[in-house]
């Protein structure tokens, strides 16, 4: 596990600034120490995603196919261009990062966008 930090955050009182600005860009509340995300795993279109704080969103997406009689599996790594810069537990879990219109980086994920279902969920360090 990490201890709590934010992208982008040059110090712990500019960390908890950024952390609840980016929670009232999200429309959400933000966490109390000791319930703040990590990252979190989940599934979208048929791919296992991870959505991790600092980290770009990467995922990969296994496919089998029938070939002669025989199961093929295939195994795509996938990435994009979006860092993670927070992750806020609640149903669903919002994850918000670096894409527009934060900064000009073009993504193919919206900004913020929900999580439903997470698959795993791990919080940064308790203080």
């Amino acid at each position: 596990m990490a201890a709590f930090f934010l992208p982008r955050a040059s110090d712990d009182d500019q960390a908890e600034r950024l952390y609840e600005a980016l929670a009232e860009f999200a429309g959400c509340e933000p966490a109390p120490p000791g319930r703040r995300v990590h990252s979190i795993s989940f599934r979208q279109d048929g791919a296992a995603w991870v959505a991790e704080v600092g980290r770009e969103l990467h995922g990969r997406r296994t496919t089998t196919t029938l070939r002669r009689g025989e199961l093929l599996e295939h195994t795509e790594e996938l990435t994009s261009t979006a860092r993670v810069l927070a992750v806020y537990p609640g149903t669903p879990h919002v994850v918000v990062t670096d894409a527009q219109p934060i900064t000009g980086t073009p993504s193919e994920w919206a900004n913020p966008f929900p999580v439903a279902e997470p698959d795993r969920v791990t919080l940064f360090d308790a203080p």
